[in-house]
C-alpha cells in the first residue's frame, strides 16, 4: 500500500546541508556517527542503519544541526540503500568539498541478511588520488566495526 506522504529519492533536498568555516587549515579528521538512521526501502518497509562519516575538511566543516535535518527528511523517502549511500556521498561532496570523505553504512539485518556499504573519495574510481590508501590492504576499518 502506497502512502502519499512517502516520496522518492529525487526529493532529497541537499540544500538543507549548511557549513561553518573550518577554524584551521591544519590536517585533522572529523568522525560523525548517525545511529538509528531510518528510511523506507524499495518496498516501502522501514530500513535501519548506522551511518559513519569520516571527513577531512578543507575550508568548510559540517554544521551538525543541518546534518540532523538532512537525515530527518530521509525518514519517509522510498529508496534502496545502494542508491541512498551514493546520493548522500554526492551531496556531502558537493556541499562541503572535503579533502576526503568516507561514508560507511551498516544496514541492519532484514530477512537474515545484513549489508555493509562503503564509498571513499580517496579511491581512484571515485576521482581520488589514493593518497590515504588506508583501505588498500584490507585494513580493519578505523571505526572498529565488523559484520
Amino acid at each position: 500500500m502506497s502512502d502519499t506522504k512517502n516520496t522518492t529519492y529525487r526529493s532529497i533536498d541537499k540544500n538543507i546541508l549548511k557549513s561553518i568555516p573550518n577554524p584551521t587549515h591544519e590536517a585533522y579528521e572529523i568522525k560523525i556517527k548517525i545511529p538509528e538512521f531510518t528510511f523506507l526501502g524499495v518496498h516501502e518497509q522501514p530500513d535501519f542503519a548506522d551511518v559513519y562519516l569520516t571527513f577531512y575538511p578543507k575550508d568548510r566543516v559540517i554544521e551538525l544541526r543541518s546534518l540532523k535535518e538532512y537525515v530527518y527528511q530521509i525518514r519517509n523517502i522510498v529508496v534502496s540503500y545502494e542508491r541512498l549511500i551514493n546520493i548522500m556521498y554526492d551531496h556531502l561532496m558537493e556541499i562541503y568539498d572535503p579533502k576526503r570523505l568516507r561514508v560507511l553504512m551498516l544496514c541492519n539485518p532484514r530477512g537474515g541478511i545484513s549489508s555493509r556499504l562503503v564509498i571513499d573519495s580517496d579511491w581512484k574510481v571515485r576521482g581520488g588520488k589514493e593518497v590515504f590508501a588506508d583501505w588498500k590492504n584490507n585494513v580493519k576499518d578505523t571505526w572498529e566495526v565488523s559484520m
